[in-house]
């Protein structure tokens, strides 16, 4: 067995079914490796880090399902993990000029990354706010499905060849996945009434203006997921709703877009709750207007509000205070 040293630097590049590692000790290059994304691939990487570190640090991308399994293996085996943002990294590889992409650059970058920025160590999350997440992923890919076999359905009813059998078997699918659902949805309230922190999460996203009980449900799922001393901008460039200028010398200057780089759930999260927003709170509503008053586009200013709510949201939560609209936006006099 090789000789164990005091620091193991390890970048690993998740994909589904692969973890590509590269790993340094002591700042010298052990060169790369990879283990299958199964649990007892897991197992095999986290012995293989044990054997050659002390101290263990892990550094990779935030790409969900695939890579949760791992920093939780990771973090119980007594190693440290460093949750990067795919922008991040992104942003960082090209600095580099890296010009090729393939599992093992990613794997260099990430570790390059974590040998040459500081270190802030990934807070492991409460089981319960983990299940509860993961929950609400679900229910989020079940109502997709509705979505698709509704279209289905649609489709279907224009074809002359359309039959009862298929019609039936659409609509026998249709409700069960609809039953799923509202299971699930009681499962979840139950969870977060029986979690005080959660409880309070929800009661007070409830507050915000356009929120009701679904997105309260789902942002609470995702928001107490989060460190506690997140910044305002930090939330919102987390949810990827930061805009994104670009500009090269003096005649490119394209239109500012938000760069959809972070938490979708979040995102699409927001988005119907915006739209209910501007109609119904006449706060809301004078900021969405001024706004295209000065030119933007109406999806560009719901957007702006989806922004805005999320300041707002993080100001609620960091207060512990209900949602005030009257700060939301000065009325026009």
């Amino acid at each position: 067995m090789s000789r164990i040293g005091n620091l193991l630097e390890v970048g690993i590049d998740v994909s589904a079914r692969e973890l590509m590692v590269a790993a340094s000790r002591d700042r010298q290059l052990l060169g790369r490796c990879s283990f299958e994304n199964t649990a007892e691939g897991r197992a095999a990487l986290c012995r293989w880090l044990g054997s050659r570190g002390k101290t263990v640090r892990v550094c990779l991308e935030a790409t969900g399902i695939y890579g949760l399994e791992l920093c939780l293996a990771v973090e119980r085996s007594g190693g440290e993990v460093m949750l990067l943002n795919p922008r991040v990294s992104a942003d960082y590889a090209k600095a580099r000029m890296q010009r090729s992409k393939t599992d093992a650059t990613d794997a260099d970058v990430l570790l390059d990354y974590l040998q040459r920025m500081p270190f802030v160590r990934w807070v492991v999350p409460a089981p319960e706010r983990l299940k509860l997440r993961a929950m609400l992923r679900r229910i989020s890919a079940i109502k997709r499905m509705v979505v698709e076999e509704k279209n289905r359905l649609a489709a279907a009813e224009a074809v002359d060849e359309m039959t009862d059998l298929v019609r039936n078997d659409i609509e026998v699918t249709i409700g069960h996945l609809e039953r799923r659902i509202a299971l699930m949805d009681r499962q979840a309230l139950e969870l977060v009434r029986a979690e005080p922190s959660l409880l309070r999460c929800y009661e007070l996203l409830l507050t915000v203006s356009g929120i009701g009980h679904v997105t309260a449900l789902l942002l609470t799922a995702e928001l107490m997921m989060l460190p506690a001393d997140l910044t305002a901008r930090q939330l919102v460039a987390h949810a990827g709703l930061d805009p994104r200028r670009f500009e090269s010398g003096s005649s490119v200057h394209k239109a500012p877009r938000i760069s959809k780089a972070g938490n979708r759930h979040i995102r699409a999260g927001l988005f119907l709750p915006a739209l209910a927003a501007i109609r119904h709170d006449a706060y809301v509503r004078a900021f969405h207007d001024r706004l295209v008053a000065r030119g933007k586009k109406p999806i560009s200013a719901t957007v702006a509000v989806m922004r805005k709510l999320l300041h707002a949201i993080h100001g609620v939560l960091a207060s512990q205070t209900p949602f005030d609209s009257t700060r939301f936006t000065p009325m026009p006099t």
